[in-house]
């Protein structure tokens, strides 16, 4: 058993697949063609916005999105302290500083917690709707709408997820995503996009994946290169087209989870009211976790954790002065998380070897 399944899944698509893959090979076309236009228009679409941009990977897309919102050296961006390292990255590799919030009951940043911590140049927000269940983007919009700040939804590991009835992908300012090979929308290499409604801000994002150029060598501003090539566009466009059934197949394993764990001593995954989760990933929460994956490794069950060191902890941001204790919240999460699989081509016997060796460890 895997804990994503990755070779699974090409087999359950391998005819369009490969169909796509020769089309492309045969065009002649493999950079900014009718493949990534193609993938563009649907992607949006599928957000419900105007515009999307495709770039070379999901850091690309925040870096480039951070940039877009004339976010600069010296300013601050909010940012959640329960995160994967790359949301601070993206704000460091602007010049700007990341300044952390610690998470509510949902893992995703506590909006309660922001408005103490909105000082001189703070200039942005990044929520991470983290494992795919949505941020609160009511709250997250009140407090960009009072403080001026400018929203960049760092949706890497949620596509497909809805807050309000709502697309995450299709909130304001700028919607940032991954299409690594492991995401609920994966590619087979790396891939992002930038997703808005605002007519400026795609134009900008255009001009700066492609060497700032307006058209081809005529560069306006410094740019960087951050091409979603065709080959990669072509194949998410047949992920795309079946992303009903992986949602569907995410949320069926997840209330298998829910229904086969209840009453154990862990802490299961909260869904708060109004938001559709996709279960990126399906994190739990035991005081007793190496015991607990020992367990389950001896069962054939592979765990993983995410994140084991959290970023202020990192020796990459040492020189914040972060220290032990400063988040206690996201110090505790990471002691005792682990993700079950909920790779969405996992078969039956799979899901209740999951939740049969996770009860058998109580037992």
């Amino acid at each position: 058993m895997k804990f994503i399944n990755l070779d699974r899944q090409y087999s359950g698509q391998m005819v369009e697949l490969n169909f796509a893959a020769t089309r492309v090979l045969a065009s002649g076309r493999y950079i900014l063609g009718p493949e990534v236009e193609a993938f563009e228009n649907e992607f949006a679409k599928y957000c419900g916005v105007k515009y999307c941009i495709g770039v070379a990977c999901g850091t690309d897309a925040l870096v480039l999105s951070l940039l877009a919102a004339g976010v600069e050296e010296g300013d601050r961006v909010i940012v959640p302290a329960n995160t994967y390292i790359a949301t601070w990255f993206a704000v460091s590799r602007v010049g700007a500083v990341p300044v952390p919030i610690e998470p509510g009951l949902d893992y995703c940043i506590d909006v309660d917690r922001i408005e103490k911590n909105i000082w001189s140049r703070v200039k942005a927000i990044i929520p991470v709707h983290l494992f795919g269940h949505p941020a609160d983007m009511r709250g997250i919009l009140e407090m960009a709408d009072k403080y001026c700040l400018d929203i960049i939804n760092d949706c890497a590991q949620a596509h497909g997820a809805r807050y309000d009835g709502a697309n995450v992908g299709a909130f304001r300012h700028l919607n940032a995503f991954s299409f690594y090979p492991t995401k609920t929308l994966g590619g087979f290499g790396d891939g992002g996009a930038v997703t808005t409604n605002d007519d400026e801000l795609a134009d900008r994002v255009r001009r700066l994946r492609w060497e700032g150029q307006t058209e081809k060598g005529v560069s306006v501003e410094v740019g960087y290169n951050s091409l979603l090539d065709e080959l990669q566009a072509a194949l998410l466009r047949v992920r795309l087209s079946n992303m009903r059934w992986t949602y569907d197949a995410r949320l069926a394993i997840a209330s298998r989870y829910y229904n086969g764990l209840e009453g154990l001593p862990i802490t299961l995954p909260l869904v708060r009211r109004s938001v559709d989760h996709v279960y990126h990933q399906f994190v739990i929460r035991y005081s007793e976790r190496d015991k607990l994956r020992k367990h389950l490794i001896e069962q054939g069950v592979p765990t993983l954790i995410h994140y084991p060191i959290p970023p202020h902890l990192q020796d990459a941001y040492r020189h914040l002065g972060y220290g032990k204790g400063d988040f206690p919240i996201t110090e505790e999460y990471a002691k005792t998380m682990i993700s079950l699989p909920i790779c969405p081509t996992m078969t039956e016997d799979e899901v209740v070897l999951v939740v049969e060796s996770i009860r058998s460890f109580f037992e």
